[in-house]
């Protein structure tokens, strides 16, 4: 079990040297990454799509510059697989495929899609993924919370399932206070602070929103009226998407 505490200590505030560039998607070359961005761009629309790289590079930002002395370790191949993949239940095929909420079918799919032919991942970074996947919507609204929810390392690579910390969880209160996400940075504008504000005109610049704010509040809307049971659900059915849609902070950018 990783220590959280001892990773999500308080860190300095950003300074102006913290600017990130983004010339370019941040996709490993490995084969296997290269086969998982292709598809991800081939089955996602184009607003989700860039979504997922504006997500990764804030992510690489926090961890960089937020967390610079922790000692994870996870693979950049891990985590691009991960962001690339994450939304991927909520396409109208998808949502039409299944009675399960989209991140769950999305994780299932992800790892099949992980697993398939004789360049598919290791069992353990497959599995690790679509676990991020699946509980990239489990916003912890208490130390409890994320207590009984810890997120454990699997394989050799100790960070292939903490990642999904990184990306997607929300912070808890108390001394995990700095345990943010860059999902919550680009879908509505919270957490401001971690990523310097030239790192998001950039990013925004290169990988842009396409009115991202509508698109995702109407997937929600969808998503909600085609399964009442859904998980979005448990976040407000109403309050969530109009917290995406008063995303003041990317509202330049939309």
């Amino acid at each position: 079990m990783v220590g959280r505490a001892r990773i999500c200590l308080r860190p300095a505030h950003l300074t102006q040297h913290q600017y990130i560039q983004a010339t370019h998607p941040p996709i490993p070359t490995s084969a296997l990454a290269q086969r998982i961005n292709a598809y991800a761009r081939a089955h996602l629309p184009e607003p989700t799509y860039k979504h997922s790289l504006r997500v990764c590079h804030y992510g690489l930002a926090i961890k960089r510059y937020r967390f610079p002395h922790a000692d994870w370790d996870f693979s950049n191949e891990t985590y691009s697989l991960a962001y690339v993949l994450h939304d991927i239940g909520t396409t109208d095929e998808n949502l039409h495929k299944t009675h399960m909420s989209f991140e769950f079918y999305g994780g299932f799919l992800a790892l099949e899609v992980l697993q398939d032919g004789d360049g598919g991942t290791p069992r353990e970074q497959g599995e690790s993924v679509a676990e991020a996947i699946i509980r990239h919507q489990d916003l912890c609204d208490t130390e409890e919370d994320y207590r009984v929810g810890a997120i454990a390392a699997a394989g050799d690579d100790l960070w292939y399932v903490f990642l999904s910390c990184l990306v997607f969880l929300s912070p808890v209160p108390g001394y995990l206070d700095n345990c943010y996400n860059s999902w919550r940075i680009d879908n509505t504008g919270t957490y401001a602070d971690l990523v310097h504000s030239d790192s998001i005109k950039v990013v925004s610049a290169h990988f842009p929103r396409h009115h991202w704010s509508q698109c995702f509040a109407s997937t929600i809307h969808r998503e909600n009226g085609l399964k009442p049971w859904a998980h979005t659900t448990a976040l407000g059915e109403e309050a969530f998407p109009a917290k995406v849609l008063g995303n003041k902070l990317m509202e330049p950018f939309e």
